[in-house]
């Protein structure tokens, strides 16, 4: 699977999320895609892109593409599941939508555990032998 557009190994030497494939550098974009797909890319992952430029990859290409951050006219989606899931915290892309906030519930987990640990009242005769 071909990865064009941010390509999140790039993040620090871009200056952080950084849009890719605006302007002239669109059309870079798509001939990368075409390349990639000739190479035998069995599907392109088109990472922070404009909608437009996602677009167009989709149309010039024979092989799926999947979309992060390139709206919703390539051929299928994807979330990295942490970020999906609420796992990450911090700032986060603006293509993030977070479904859970799973690390928030693992947190109060967490601080229950360590509250009954220290009360004394974990474990109690029905978590003991």
């Amino acid at each position: 699977m071909a990865h064009i557009g941010f390509t999140p190994q790039s993040e620090h030497s871009l200056g952080g999320y950084r849009v890719q494939g605006r302007g002239e550098d669109a059309q870079r974009l798509v001939s990368a895609a075409k390349t990639l797909e000739a190479a035998g890319a069995f599907a392109v992952l088109i990472e922070m892109v404009p909608e437009e430029v996602g677009s167009e990859i989709t149309q010039s290409v024979a092989v799926p593409t999947v979309g992060i951050g390139a709206r919703n006219r390539c051929d299928s989606q994807v979330l990295v599941w942490q970020d999906m899931a609420g796992l990450r915290t911090g700032r986060l892309p603006r293509f993030v939508k977070q479904y859970a906030d799973v690390h928030g519930v693992l947190l109060n987990a967490a601080r229950d555990f360590a509250a009954d640990v220290t009360a004394g009242t974990f474990p109690a005769p029905e978590q003991t032998f």
